[in-house]
């Protein structure tokens, strides 16, 4: 997965509970979790901007994206990870 939750990270810093910000946010703690979990498929921009304006953060506060491919760089053509 490339896109990364950064979520758990804003909140504790604003020291806020998954319930207070899902009911911030508008909508459930257990879609909250699924975010948090990375197992979104989707985030709908009126639920970002929701998030952001809870957390007083920017969009990428909330998620990060990481280069999957950067760890492989160096397995070669094999796909075989040297283990010496």
């Amino acid at each position: 997965m490339a896109i990364v939750s950064r979520i758990d990270v804003q909140l504790a810093r604003q020291k806020m509970s998954v319930k207070e910000f899902a009911d911030r946010v508008g909508i459930t703690p257990a879609n909250i979790a699924i975010l948090k979990n990375g197992r979104a498929k989707a985030v709908r921009l009126s639920t970002l901007d929701a998030m952001c304006r809870a957390l007083q953060c920017q969009p990428g506060d909330l998620f990060e994206w990481v280069d999957d491919e950067a760890g492989d760089a160096d397995v070669g053509d094999t796909g075989v990870h040297d283990s010496r």
